[in-house]
């Protein structure tokens, strides 16, 4: 019985130290876990969390670089789910990083990837008020926008159908028959004058054909024409090249014709200031000359009288000798 009991204790103490060995280790091996990590809070609202578990991959980039370590339903929000994250120091989580919920889509597993758009923010440190853990902002998944984006279509294809059967309803039915038969007589008229238009194109085309044909002459006249332009050209050019020259020769003889111009002005001005002295001078000296002729007029006078007198006196020998006789006398006149 003794030797029973002491192995009963010695195999208690066994089990006993294997438990402890075994819990030590656990401890260890979360203690190496949580070492060199840090975590972090996601609130989730916009974006569905299915097939998301505790110890599900936390994804930087495709690399593994955490998990969750666990999740819980807000009270102040009724559609916000508090998510916490277990993310590796080495990892870079920055200030404009987001956390997006992507999922495998045939094993529904879902997992959280962290996206830092360029340009990339300061390290993500420092914990908000009211919060255990800094915060990752939500971001907005790829797989949530084609969603959204095939819901707006499925909403414009039932949109579409609803108009469909309202066109298709039976108080349209006749209304659309009618525009059909329209449709069918306009197409029946479209069709004979697209004969019409046939017959008028073979026409035209045989139109353009004549045309062609006279085409050739008109462009050797045409061909003559530019010739004879190049010449009238040359002939223009030398022309112009020979007027050049009779143009600066023109110049140099106006300019001449201008310079002689200015000189006979200004001799005919001198000529016409010595003219006026010369008019002076002649108006002097014939006044002089005036009273120089009137004084030997009135001396020539004064010889022809005594001239007659002196006649008189040899027509009459004895009048001048003897003196006058008394009949020659006049009123008054005595006799010497």
């Amino acid at each position: 019985m003794e030797a029973e009991a002491r192995y009963t204790a010695v195999g208690a103490g066994v089990l006993v130290l294997v438990a402890l060995l075994v819990a030590a280790l656990l401890w260890l091996g979360g203690q190496g876990d949580r070492a060199g990590s840090r975590l972090y809070t996601i609130h989730f609202e916009e974006q569905a969390l299915d097939g998301l578990e505790i110890g599900g991959e936390v994804r930087l980039r495709g690399v593994r670089v955490g998990r969750v370590e666990g999740y819980e339903l807000e009270a102040e929000s009724v559609n916000r789910v508090r998510v916490d994250v277990r993310v590796d120091d080495q990892a870079s989580v920055r200030t404009n990083t987001v956390a997006v919920v992507t999922r495998n889509l045939v094993t529904g597993i879902a997992k959280i990837t962290l996206v830092t758009p360029e340009p990339p923010g300061a390290l993500l440190t420092d914990t908000p008020a009211g919060e255990r853990h800094p915060v990752i902002g939500e971001g907005r998944s790829d797989l949530d926008q084609i969603a959204g984006r095939v819901s707006q279509v499925g909403e414009a294809a039932t949109v579409a159908l609803t108009q469909l059967n309202a066109l298709l309803a039976p108080e349209n039915r006749q209304t659309m028959m009618d525009t059909v038969r329209s449709l069918r007589a306009l197409a029946d008229d479209l069709r004979g004058r697209l004969d019409t238009l046939d017959t008028a194109a073979t026409q035209v085309g045989r139109a353009a054909d004549r045309i062609g044909a006279l085409a050739t002459p008109v462009q050797t006249a045409v061909t003559d024409l530019g010739r004879a332009g190049d010449r009238i050209a040359g002939v223009v050019e030398r022309g112009g090249a020979r007027l050049d020259g009779t143009l600066v020769e023109a110049e140099r003889l106006m300019a001449e014709s201008r310079s002689a111009i200015t000189r006979l002005a200004a001799a005919t001005e001198t000529l016409q200031r010595e003219a006026q002295a010369t008019s002076r001078s002649l108006q002097g000296t014939a006044q002089g000359l005036d009273d120089q002729l009137a004084a030997a007029v009135s001396d020539l006078r004064l010889s022809a009288d005594a001239a007659l007198r002196v006649l008189d006196q040899l027509q009459d020998p004895r009048a001048a000798l003897l003196g006058p006789a008394p009949v020659q006398l006049g009123p008054g006149e005595k006799t010497p």
